[in-house]
Formats: structure tokens, C-alpha cells, sequence
């Protein structure tokens, strides 16, 4: 049976009160190709352990003080890696099965036949080598989800900058007939979102909205210069071209898929808390909450801006008449949030808005990033 070979898992902690047989043992294994150290005591195992790398440990279930299934436990806690074989009298059949389920790989009764103590090392040895080969494989699938996912990022990131050029062109079109356009848009985009985080949104409801609030003019690309450009007030038949630009800009960007839910916003933004409004007579839970939200951002800033045919006027001022209007062109849930963002802070994001780039990185950003694709 000797072989004299030198085995991978050569090793070996043998833990037993009976000198004899740990003795015995000691000497079969060595014939065998292993190196064996015999300790006496579970303490004096553990001590070892903590500072010798033991490839496999043999102990015995019985054994004066600290008993085998301790120092298996202590095992298991400190040195997981570590199988171990259980040594047991025929009478405690039960014990070696309770070790089983703490966490030996086997056990055998004492004294064990050499022929099954190195089967039993061979079996442990396989299973070892399976969970270490399982191990490298787990590492390998880790390292190469990693790099998929750093290349997926940097093409998420290619599309996102794709979709913001999108997103700008569009406005630049607008800014090309509307020479306040962009600002303008900039303006509500800050507006709505603010009102969206004050109603507690999500990331992604504040992405919708945002693009919604961007775009929600684009449909004016329809409308002729004469009415869109016209310094004085609109005609029933001018308002009429004027009222169609909701739709139009709907059927501009409702089957680009980032925008689809952005176009509801564009498609919505006239209409009324109490039915009123354009294009399709809408009220209430029936409008989208972002076209709800976007409504007061677009009256505030209507309100407060000049106009060719009126002055605009002072933000108390527009904050009373945005008040006055809940239940009928506002929703009264929002506007309560809406004005619970204060005159102050209301004020701080004017000034804010004024002294930043007309698309500064951290709004485009927020518009478009890779979590919501």
C-alpha cells in the first residue's frame, strides 16, 4: 500500500489523548507520504492552528477537558477552511453525526484501518480540491462580471452623452425661433424638479420630469414664426395654431424609447386641474403628476417674466396668484408643496439659476444617466 509519495494535502494535525494510537497513526500516514504533528489536548491543537497552516485535522470525540467536537467548533470559527476527521468509539455513533452537522467532512471508528483513513483523506482531499477549483471559478466569474460591467458603464456612458446631445439639440432647435427659449427651459426644469423633490419623487420620476419640463415647447417647431414671434396678442384662429403645439410635440418624441414617458409631460402640460385645458380637456388624476408639477413651474415663470404685450410681476405676487388658482388650474395637493418651498429658497434658486452656465453638467446629469436606462 506504501507509496511513499508526496501528496498536495500532506499536513496533518493529529489530536488525541491516546499516545499510542495518535503515535501509530503518525507513523502509518508518514509511510503514506504525509507529515503528521500530534497534539494531546484540544487547547494545545488550537494553539498550533493559530500558528502553523495544517492542511487536515484528525481528532478524536473523547478526550479529557476540551473534547473533539469543542475544538471542532473552534475550528469552524477561526479556521473555516480546515476540514477535519472525526475519530470515534463504536458507542458514539451519535456524537460523529452531530459532527457531521457542525461541519467534519467525516468520521471513522477508532482505531481506523489505514486502508480507510486514507480513503477517507482521499475523499477529503477531492472535496477540498472541488470547493478551492469552485473558488478560482467563483473569482474568475467575479473579475469578468466586473469587466462587463465597467464595459457596459463606459457604453451607457457613450449612449447617455448621446442622449444628452439629443436632448440639447432639440432645445437649440427651439432657441433658434425663441431667443428665451433655453433659458426659459432651464428656469421650469429647475422649478419642476424642485417642486418633484419637495413631493418626495424618485430618481427616476425627477429624470421624467425633467425631461418632460425640457422639452415641453418643442411642438412650437410647428407653430409659424408669425404666431409664435407675434409681439401683441394672439387671435381665436392664432390661439387655435398655438393650442396645437401639446400634440404636435407629443408626435415628435413619444416613440423615442428614453423619452416616451417625457412625451406624457409635453403632451399634458396645458391642461387644467378642473378640465379646462388643452389639447384634450383632462382634469384632474387623469393628467400625469408630472404635467401637474410642470404647470405651476411654467405659471411661475410666466408670471414673473416681462412679456412684449405685459410687465411680469414679483414673486409674492405670483406665489398668491398660483394659490388663488388651486382647484382650478392647479392641482391643490401640489401647490401646497410647492409653496412649502418658500419664498426664500424659491428666491435662492432664481439667483442660482442666473449665475450658472445655460446648461451647466450637474442638471444635464441629472436628466440623463445610466440608472435609468
Amino acid at each position: 500500500m506504501a507509496s511513499h509519495s508526496i501528496h498536495p494535502m500532506q499536513n496533518i494535525l493529529i489530536v488525541g489523548d491516546d499516545s499510542a494510537v495518535c503515535k501509530m497513526l503518525s507513523v502509518l500516514l508518514k509511510e503514506e507520504g504525509y507529515h503528521c504533528t500530534v497534539a494531546q489536548k484540544a487547547e494545545t491543537a488550537l494553539e498550533m492552528l493559530a500558528t502553523t497552516p495544517f492542511t487536515l485535522v484528525i481528532c478524536d470525540i473523547k478526550m479529557p477537558g476540551k473534547n473533539g467536537p469543542w475544538l471542532l467548533e473552534k475550528i469552524q470559527e477561526y479556521h473555516a477552511n480546515t476540514p477535519v476527521i472525526m475519530l470515534t468509539a463504536s458507542g458514539e455513533t451519535k456524537l460523529a453525526i452531530d459532527c457531521l452537522h457542525t461541519g467534519a467532512s467525516d468520521y471513522l471508528l477508532k482505531p481506523p484501518k489505514i486502508t480507510e483513513l486514507v480513503r477517507a483523506i482521499e475523499r477529503v482531499k477531492a472535496q477540498k480540491g472541488a470547493e478551492l477549483a469552485q473558488e478560482r471559478y467563483q473569482r474568475k466569474l467575479e473579475a469578468m462580471v466586473a469587466s462587463r460591467t465597467r464595459e457596459l458603464q463606459m457604453a451607457l456612458k457613450n449612449v447617455n452623452q448621446s442622449y444628452q446631445n439629443t436632448l440639447l439639440a432639440l432645445v437649440a432647435a427651439l432657441d433658434a425661433r425663441e431667443q428665451e427659449t433655453s433659458e426659459h427651459s432651464l428656469r421650469v426644469v429647475t422649478y419642476a424638479l424642485a417642486i418633484a423633490r419637495q413631493l418626495k419623487l424618485s430618481s427616476r420620476e425627477l429624470q421624467i420630469i425633467g425631461r418632460g419640463a425640457l422639452l415641453h415647447d418643442i411642438g412650437k417647431i410647428g407653430v409659424p414664426d408669425a404666431v409664435l414671434l407675434k409681439p401683441s396678442e394672439l387671435t381665436p384662429e392664432e390661439w387655435e395654431q398655438m393650442r396645437r403645439h401639446p400634440l404636435v410635440g407629443y408626435q415628435m418624441i413619444k416613440s423615442i424609447p428614453f423619452l416616451s414617458e417625457a412625451a406624457e409631460i409635453v403632451l399634458n402640460h396645458h391642461e387644467h386641474y378642473d378640465g379646462t385645458g388643452y389639447p384634450n380637456g383632462r382634469s384632474a388624476e387623469e393628467i400625469p403628476v408630472g404635467a401637474r408639477i410642470f404647470a405651476i413651474a411654467d405659471a411661475l415663470d410666466a408670471i414673473t417674466r416681462d412679456r412684449p404685450y405685459r410687465k411680469g410681476t414679483s414673486l409674492p405676487a405670483a406665489l398668491r396668484e398660483i394659490a388663488h388658482y388651486a382647484y382650478k388650474q392647479f392641482d391643490p395637493i401640489i401647490v401646497e408643496a410647492f409653496l412649502s418651498i418658500g419664498e426664500n429658497e424659491l428666491l435662492r434658486i432664481c439667483t442660482e439659476i442666473g449665475n450658472k452656465p445655460l446648461w451647466h453638467e450637474a442638471l444635464t446629469d441629472q436628466l440623463v444617466s445610466a440608472d435609468f436606462q
